[in-house]
C-alpha cells in the first residue's frame, strides 16, 4: 500500500508543478480551440513522442554497439581449431567415408557441432565416442548463445536493403527508413531470413547435384535432410571438395533455418499484439475506466494517467512496473518536489 501512497503523492506534486496552471481550471472547463493552453499540450505531446522515438534510436544504437563481431570469430575459430586438433589426432579411430585427413576433421566437427550426424564418419572407440559427446553439447550452446545472435544482428543490418528496395519507386529519407523498419521489424526480419534459406537451399542442391553427381531428387532431399539437421546418411557429401563446401553451407544453412522459424513465431506474436493494441485504441472509454485510469482520485485524467492506463490494458506494463518506478523516482526526488533536476542527481 505504501507504493500506491508514493504513486498518487507524486502524480499529485506533478501536476502542480506543470505548464497547466492549477487543477481546479482543468476541472471546471477545457481549453478552448486554438487557445494557448491547448497550444502548450498539444507541444508537450509532441515532445513526449519525440522523446519516445529518441529514446528507442538510443536503444537501438547501444543494443548496436554492444555486439561486436570479433569475440564470435574468435570463439567459432577456437572451437573448431580445437575440434579440428582433436579428431585429427583421433581420425584412426574414426571410421567410415575419408578424404583428406584435415578436411575429414573438420568437417566431423561441424556435422557434430550443428547435429546433423550423416553417419558417414562415426566414433570407432570408447574415448572418441566421449570426444563426440562432450564437442555435441558444446557446439550446440556456442550455436545457441553465440552464432544465433550473430545471425540475427546480420539479418537486422540487410533489413534497411530490404525496405529500400520493396520502396524503390518512394524517396524516403534517414527518419522514414528507420521508421519504416521499426514499425514492421519482425516482417522484415522474416522476410530476409525467408529469402536467403531459399538461396542457401538452392545453392546446395545445384551443388550437389553437380559437384556429388546426385540426381536432383537426391540432391535436394539431402539438402532438406541436411537444413533440418535430420541427416538420414544414404545422401551425403563424400568429395573433398564438397565437404570443404559442406564445412560453410551446412553451418549458415542450419543457422538460417532456426532464425528462420524464430523469426516467424515472432512475426505472429507481433501481429497479436498489433491487433489487441488496435482492439485496446479502439475501444470506447467508460466511466469505470476512467475510475481506474485516476491513479491519484482528483477526478481529472492526465495524458500520464491514461497513457500509463492503456499500457497496463495491453499487457506491455503491469503495476508491479509502476511501483518500482515510482519508487526509483522517489529515492531520486531528493527535494520531494515531483521533479527530478540537477541538483537531486548530485
Amino acid at each position: 500500500m505504501g507504493s500506491d501512497e508514493a504513486q498518487q503523492s507524486l502524480l499529485s506534486e506533478s501536476r502542480d508543478h506543470s505548464l497547466l496552471n492549477e487543477k481546479g481550471d482543468l476541472q471546471r472547463r477545457r481549453p478552448r480551440r486554438g487557445s494557448a493552453s491547448e497550444t502548450e499540450i498539444n507541444l508537450q505531446d509532441k515532445n513526449v513522442v519525440q522523446n519516445l522515438s529518441h529514446l528507442q534510436s538510443i536503444s537501438a544504437t547501444k543494443l548496436e554497439a554492444e555486439f561486436h563481431f570479433k569475440p564470435v570469430f574468435l570463439c567459432l575459430a577456437a572451437y573448431l581449431g580445437a575440434g579440428t586438433l582433436c579428431f585429427y589426432f583421433t581420425s584412426y579411430q574414426i571410421k567410415g567415408i575419408k578424404t583428406i585427413r584435415f578436411l575429414d576433421a573438420i568437417y566431423f566437427c561441424v556435422v557434430t557441432m550443428t547435429t546433423v550426424g550423416y553417419g558417414d564418419l562415426v566414433p570407432n572407440s570408447s574415448f572418441a565416442k566421449l570426444l563426440a559427446c562432450i564437442y555435441v553439447f558444446t557446439g550446440m550452446a556456442l550455436v545457441g548463445l553465440i552464432l544465433s545472435k550473430a545471425a540475427d544482428y546480420i539479418v537486422e543490418k540487410q533489413e534497411v536493403l530490404l525496405v529500400r528496395a520493396i520502396n524503390k519507386g518512394r524517396k524516403l529519407g534517414l527518419a522514414e527508413l528507420s521508421q519504416e523498419v521499426e514499425n514492421h521489424k519482425a516482417k522484415y526480419k522474416f522476410m530476409v531470413a525467408a529469402a536467403t534459406f531459399i538461396v542457401l537451399m538452392i545453392v546446395g542442391t545445384i551443388f550437389l547435384y553437380f559437384v556429388e553427381n546426385l540426381d536432383f531428387m537426391d540432391a535436394f532431399y539431402c539438402v532438406c535432410a541436411t537444413i533440418t539437421t535430420l541427416g538420414y546418411g544414404d545422401e551425403s557429401f563424400s568429395t573433398a571438395i564438397g565437404r570443404t563446401f559442406a564445412v560453410f553451407w551446412i553451418l549458415s544453412s542450419t543457422i538460417c533455418l532456426a532464425q528462420f522459424f524464430a523469426y516467424l513465431a515472432e512475426l505472429y506474436a507481433e501481429g497479436r499484439q498489433k491487433s489487441l493494441a488496435k482492439m485496446v485504441l479502439t475501444r470506447k472509454l467508460s466511466p469505470s475506466d476512467l475510475e481506474a485510469a485516476d491513479l491519484d482520485g482528483d477526478r481529472v485524467i492526465s495524458a500520464a494517467e491514461f497513457i500509463v492506463y492503456k499500457l497496463k490494458e495491453m499487457g506491455k506494463i503491469s503495476q508491479e512496473d509502476i511501483s518500482d518506478m515510482m519508487e526509483s523516482f522517489r529515492k531520486l526526488d531528493q527535494d520531494q518536489s515531483g521533479t527530478l533536476t540537477e541538483a537531486d542527481l548530485r
